[in-house]
């Protein structure tokens, strides 16, 4: 279990503000939804808190189920994470990617590698190199991995981007499935996407228009 705690927290594009003092208090059961228009700073948001970005002010800290501070470098580790700018290994199969994904994250517990291409639909790609896989292909394999590797936050940028009605069917099938016991924030503009969330974020409202 990770907590996350955001202490006037911006970040600033040379004199625009993407956002600016945000103070919030991110607990391991709760989902958030961070919404906005596109272009309004969600995914920055995103990769600040995930610590893929750095702050231009403000401190980010991670702590783990028994208060004690986690260290920001250590933090990927209890990440999953699926965005539409997350690039996978085209040159790998399905097979290949899945074992090279779970040698370095554990799979949810009662489950195999078999289970979760079937859970995917992707049983006709064993063998298909993700290059060659359609584009709702490549998001459900984005989403089953950061669905089912065990860990404790998991962060998804307009999780449905490029999903037809039946793929967002699974994906809200899936997430519901996954919700309990982590910390969830999703980044979106569409309420499809982040239904069962609940708590809200209004990026607009930590949105100077320059400083």
């Amino acid at each position: 279990m990770v907590e996350i705690e955001l202490k006037g927290l911006g970040k600033r594009f040379s004199r625009d503000w993407i956002f600016k003092d945000l103070d919030l208090f991110l607990k391991h059961d709760q989902s958030w939804a961070v919404t906005g228009p596109n272009g309004s700073g969600k995914s920055t948001l995103l990769q600040v808190i995930s610590g893929y970005a750095p702050p231009t002010h403000g401190k980010i800290n991670y702590f783990d189920s028994n208060q004690n501070e986690i260290n920001p470098a250590e933090f990927y580790q209890q990440i999953s994470i699926a965005t539409p700018y997350l690039e996978l290994v085209e040159e790998f199969t399905l097979k290949e990617l899945l074992h090279f994904h779970f040698h370095f994250k554990k799979m949810k517990s009662g489950l195999k590698i078999t289970d979760l291409i079937h859970i995917m639909y992707l049983d006709k790609a064993i063998h298909k190199q993700i290059k060659y896989f359609s584009s709702g292909m490549k998001q459900r394999l984005k989403l089953g991995l950061a669905f089912f590797s065990t860990s404790s936050v998991l962060f998804l940028d307009e999780p449905t981007t490029n999903l037809d009605f039946k793929g967002i069917d699974w994906y809200q099938e899936n997430l519901e499935k996954v919700l309990n016991g982590r910390l969830v924030i999703i980044c979106s503009n569409q309420p499809t996407e982040y239904e069962q969330c609940n708590h809200l974020i209004d990026i607009l409202n930590y949105k100077p228009a320059q400083g």
